[in-house]
This record gives structure tokens, C-alpha cells and sequence, in this order.
């Protein structure tokens, strides 16, 4: 189970916290979805949960334990808004070893499986991949480390509307394993498959039933 307790994040630069008092469970096996316009502090949250930035006060706890970002790094996987500019390997075996030079065949077999790419060569370029298959290997690269909590920033961003019935129904898929946390602007199709939905607005978390979301995209925030 995940905790955040009044969890704050206020960096000095700043005039208010960007994070004020946010309370979340997430049992595992759930998918968790934050919904929020730009500049709500979504994509903070998911840097704080991944042990990428330090809150400011408040706790997180992973099954009773408190986690210093050190144990966050390795507890979860971020997978990035549009992860696919971030390939780095010339091959689908280099994308999936970058860091890990040790992993086994059979570590590789599984994670492709797993996002329902195992039928790719692994010589394939993960740029001639379409961008829904790009979305694929991005979260097969995370879980080859076997975390215990999956992030997503805007999984579907970018995607055209088959592409992204094709995320969303590995989403599905995938928390039958692992507890997935996912923030989004766009609620409607996510939010069909969620567990738990909260609305995150200038920094302030509110749980919300997901049936209460239409497909219409939130505004933005100024903030």
C-alpha cells in the first residue's frame, strides 16, 4: 500500500507550495489516476514519488515503511511525458540493456511480453516503432528493473485515438501485477480503467469518483 501523508513541496524560489498537504492511498493492484491541468504540480508529484526530488514535509510510505528518495529510486519505475525522445539504444536490445548490461535473455523475453512486444526482432530501431509500441517499450525498459510501483506521465499524450486504446488496454493489463499510479489532463478514457481517481488543482489533492469525468480535456491553470 502507498501513503503520502501531508505531503508539502515548497522550493525556496517559489511564493506558495507548489504540493499543499496532499493525502493519497494506492492499494497495490490498483491503478491510481491524478487529474489536473498544466501547471496543477502533477508531474512534481510523480518526480517526488520516483525519488527524483525531495518533498518539502509530510511523509511517503510504502507498506508501513517511510521512504527516503534513495528507496523511492528504487521502489518505482517513471515512465516520462513522450518517453520515446529519450530512446537512447541504436536496438530494442539496447533500449532494454542501457544500465544493464547484465540482464538475462529470459529478463528480456519477459518484459517484452509483458507489453505485448515480443513478437519484435530485438535488432528492431525503437524509432521505427509507431508511437504506440514507442509507449510499449518505455514501460518494458522500466520494468526490467521490477519495481513495485509504476508512474506514468500523460501515457497517451500524443497518441491518435487507436494508439491510445492500445495503452490504456495494457494499463489495464499491467495492474493486474503492479500498482500504477498515472497523472493525465485528459480524464475520460483513463478514467475508465481506474481505481482510484483524485483532481490535483493548484497543488491541492481531492478524491473524486471516475465516473464523475467526461472526455472533455481540463483548462489550465496560471498560476
Amino acid at each position: 500500500m502507498l501513503y503520502l501523508k501531508d505531503l508539502v513541496y515548497h522550493p525556496a524560489a517559489t511564493p506558495t507550495a507548489i504540493l499543499k498537504s496532499i493525502n493519497l492511498e494506492l492499494a497495490p493492484q490498483q491503478l491510481g489516476l491524478v487529474i489536473g491541468p498544466s501547471g496543477s504540480g502533477k508531474s512534481t508529484l510523480l518526480e517526488i514519488l520516483a525519488g527524483l526530488a525531495s518533498k518539502t514535509t509530510g511523509s511517503i510510505l510504502w507498506r508501513d515503511q517511510e521512504l527516503t528518495p534513495d528507496q523511492l529510486r528504487q521502489l518505482a519505475g517513471l515512465v516520462f511525458q513522450f518517453p520515446e525522445r529519450h530512446f537512447c539504444g541504436h536496438t530494442l536490445l539496447e533500449e532494454l540493456r542501457l544500465g544493464h548490461p547484465e540482464l538475462s535473455k529470459d529478463r528480456l523475453d519477459q518484459a517484452l511480453v509483458a507489453v505485448g512486444l515480443a513478437h519484435l526482432p530485438l535488432p528492431t530501431p525503437p524509432r521505427s516503432l509507431s508511437g504506440g509500441q514507442q509507449r510499449r517499450l518505455a514501460l518494458a525498459v522500466q520494468l526490467i528493473r521490477q519495481p513495485y510501483l509504476l508512474l506514468l506521465d500523460e501515457p497517451t499524450a500524443g497518441l491518435d485515438w487507436s494508439m491510445r486504446q492500445q495503452v490504456i488496454s495494457l494499463l489495464a493489463q499491467l495492474k493486474q501485477q503492479w500498482t500504477l499510479l498515472v497523472v493525465s489532463h485528459e480524464p475520460g478514457e483513463l478514467a475508465s480503467i481506474a481505481d482510484r481517481c483524485w483532481t490535483l488543482s493548484y497543488g491541492e489533492l481531492t478524491p473524486v469518483d471516475p465516473a464523475s469525468f467526461n472526455r472533455q480535456p481540463l483548462g489550465a491553470n496560471v498560476e
